[in-house]
């Protein structure tokens, strides 16, 4: 999927957005369980999952920033 050159064409592996960001399967589970997190739901391709980089991204934005 690296072929793309646009991020609302990417899509990442269950894998990939564990390491983005650093949490385990369990985590993500969770987080798509959560409805107060607003964490983007999967895309089903041949029963796997995948994430829009732009949905992701778009998530990662809205999210409230930490105090340095």
């Amino acid at each position: 999927m690296d072929h793309y050159s646009s991020a609302d064409d990417q899509f990442l592996p269950a894998r990939k957005v564990w390491e983005r960001y650093g949490v385990t399967s369990m985590t993500l589970h969770r987080w798509l369980a959560d409805t107060a997190k607003d964490f983007p739901a999967p895309h089903y391709i041949a029963k796997r999952r995948y994430w829009r980089l732009a949905d992701l991204i778009a998530w990662e934005q809205a999210r409230p920033r930490k105090a340095a």
